[in-house]
């Protein structure tokens, strides 16, 4: 939500505020209630014998990591909005066309292609994002292996319409338990829902309205069927997200079961994210290819993360075999909020540093997200991801002894630095806002990369500012004949 925010895409509903990843184990919506469970809990909560209404939420206030909410919107939904603004900033899309070869030399890749009739096509550009999803074939061809708790189960499923929320009590996920009826239901929140089949077994539309009805456990409703499907519930990362000029993202990269920590989709956004202001980097002239390979570096460790998670919580812990030992979970804020990124443009991550925490135990470490916290920017109220500039290296401090610094750098780098003044347009809410979120002092300042990640910081302004910031812009940002540092 906060990469789409910065991208202008404003009309994705957010969750609601009270909004709780539970689930309820049932033998049908009308019948007998078990338990109930959240994505984090390792253990389920039984349900008292007689079903009862969900109590309210517990009041008070809740730690802000961020500006956004997340949002549960379908991907039929999304995807034409993403459309809409692809094309609308000169992308060409191309449907029907079958990838048969890649292949890449010095200058760049060669993506054979064929459309419905056979008609063969061969596209060249610099570079190859490849996320052509869990059977990707640009990975076949490359021959790289994939890891992790591999195939899980096969399972079908129907989407269909219905006025089923009545008895839901609130609840938007369901586990049906029955001797001949093992199945998960979920809500789309537009009226539409998902059964799941935990088999791989076709069923005629007189099969699949009996298994609704099943499920609910009455049949006085009308039921629209949309479509039928079938899945393989799948837990593998590949080996590497790398090879030459082609990089692997989302499920090519890393295929991840659904699950109510978002895992998935939001994984592969990320990959995208962190890949996006790199390439236009390198194809800008700015930075140097080296700064590519920082995307395995970064990317294949939080999908390795994520998969060791999923494995944790309750909903995929029955998946591990006996050979696995179970990991140690870790917070979800940490998880959605606080992982952290090692690679050779992050300057101060050290490797022995926890995989994730949350923003305000990292205090502004390097290799994690710039912290959220509200300041006032033209007099009104603003978060700190809307000060940074999309594709713009920002360097954020109290002290204007800085600028001069940052004028010095502009001078002599490829990769232009933009300097916020906090305390001059823009103003503290909190007047230790910055310093504690931080953790530096009024005269330190920290180093925000376009995807708004933190790849340096200081605690005080050193006397030779101008030249630190000059070496630590050109190791961290790769600029076109930079010196070592």
């Amino acid at each position: 939500m906060e990469i789409y925010r910065a991208l202008g895409i404003e009309n994705i509903e957010p969750a609601p505020e009270d909004f709780k990843l539970e689930r309820a184990h049932v033998e049908s919506l009308t019948g007998k209630w078990l338990d109930e469970s959240s994505w984090s809990d390792t253990e389920r909560k039984p349900k008292a014998e007689k079903p009862v209404e969900k109590p309210p939420r517990p009041s008070g206030p809740k730690k802000e990591y961020s500006v956004e909410r997340a949002s549960a919107i379908p991907q039929d939904k999304l995807e034409p909005m993403l459309e809409a603004l692809a094309l609308e900033r000169g992308a060409d899309i191309r449907r029907q066309q079958k990838l048969i070869l890649v292949d890449q030399d010095q200058d760049g890749v060669i993506a054979t292609v064929t459309d419905d009739e056979g008609h063969e096509q061969k596209i060249r550009g610099s570079y190859l994002i490849a996320a052509d999803g869990n059977r990707s074939t640009v990975r076949q061809l490359l021959q790289i292996p994939r890891n992790g708790r591999g195939h899980m189960q096969t399972l079908s499923s129907v989407l269909f319409r219905a006025p089923i929320e009545q008895w839901t009590k609130g609840f938007v996920q369901f586990d049906i338990s029955q001797p001949d009826l093992k199945a998960f239901l979920a809500s789309y929140s537009d009226g539409r829902w998902a059964l799941m089949f935990k088999d791989a077994i076709d069923r005629d539309e007189q099969a699949l309205r009996a298994a609704i009805y099943q499920a609910v456990g009455r049949s006085d409703f009308p039921i629209e069927i949309i479509t039928t499907g079938r899945w393989e519930l799948t837990a593998l990362v590949a080996d590497t997200f790398q090879a030459g000029r082609i990089f692997l993202a989302g499920d090519a990269a890393h295929t991840l079961p659904p699950n109510r920590g978002g895992y998935g989709a939001n994984t592969g956004i990320h990959d995208v994210h962190n890949l996006a202001w790199k390439l236009a980097a390198v194809l800008s002239g700015k930075s140097s290819p080296e700064l590519l390979d920082t995307y395995n570096a970064e990317r294949r460790p939080v999908a390795l993360l994520r998969h060791d998670q999923i494995f944790v919580r309750a909903d995929y812990k029955i998946h591990l075999d006996t050979a696995t030992p179970a990991g140690q979970k870790i917070d979800d804020d940490a998880m959605e909020f606080g992982q952290i990124y090692h690679s050779q443009g992050i300057i101060g991550a050290d490797e022995r540093l926890p995989r994730a925490n949350k923003p305000d135990e990292w205090n502004g470490q390097p290799g994690t997200h710039m912290p959220h916290f509200w300041v006032l920017k033209d007099g009104k109220k603003a978060p700190t991801l809307d000060l940074i500039n999309q594709g713009a290296w920002t360097l954020i401090s109290e002290s204007d002894e800085w600028s001069e610094a940052v004028s010095t750098v502009n001078e002599s780098s490829s990769v232009p630095l933009e300097f916020i003044h906090i305390g001059e347009i823009v103003q503290l809410v909190h007047e230790d806002d910055f310093e504690k979120s931080f953790a530096v002092s009024q005269s330190g300042a920290a180093l925000i990369r376009p995807d708004g990640y933190i790849a340096w910081r200081v605690d005080t302004i050193p006397s030779d500012a101008a030249e630190t910031l000059k070496g630590v812009m050109s190791k961290a940002s790769f600029s076109i004949g930079r010196s070592q540092v």
